[in-house]
């Protein structure tokens, strides 16, 4: 009310078309839902890694590792936008969590595709040690990941810089 009474004074009479406001039992439950997502998604990316690496001696351990990863990196984010918004008044909204999701949907891949080299590997090189194989397995997916990597920021970066206020923080937090 007050707001519209200082607009009224400044501006003169206008029309209220649409007014919404998110309080905090909305955005308690958007993060209690973006929290179970992540955990079903958690649960799920182990059966499936489980799953997938079932020839491979302790596949329990790849999909574990896998949710250490997605977990770190979308602590990362979470972190850094905590500074983020405590210095600049970055604000979490919808569209932070739908980049925190897009965050782990990169790392489980990038992860995947680091466990599958090393399962491919584990085969041809059978009389090495697994630190050796593994140490192998990254250096295959290394330029592969800096190049997706480095191309992904180019345009995110361009994202931030030029592109509209609705994506920016999206943008931001992937990058």
């Amino acid at each position: 009310a007050r707001l519209e009474g200082n607009l009224r004074e400044t501006f003169g009479a206008f029309e209220t078309i649409r007014f919404e406001s998110v309080g905090p039992a909305l955005g308690s439950e958007v993060g209690q839902k973006a929290l179970l997502a992540v955990g079903l998604a958690s649960l799920g990316i182990l059966a499936y890694i489980s799953f997938a690496f079932r020839r491979v001696p302790r596949s329990f351990r790849f999909g574990t590792c896998a949710i250490v990863a997605l977990l770190h990196d979308a602590l990362l984010v979470l972190g850094v936008f905590s500074i983020l918004g405590k210095l600049f008044n970055i604000e979490v909204d919808a569209m932070f969590v739908t980049a925190v999701l897009t965050v782990i949907g990169f790392s489980v891949h990038d992860t995947i595709v680091v466990f599958d080299r090393i399962r491919e590997n584990i085969t041809r090189h059978a009389g090495e040690s697994f630190s050796a194989i593994v140490n192998h397995s990254i250096l295959q997916t290394l330029t592969r990941s800096l190049n997706t990597s480095l191309t992904t920021a180019l345009v995110l970066f361009a994202l931030v810089l030029f592109g509209g206020l609705t994506t920016r923080n999206f943008a931001l937090a992937l990058l």
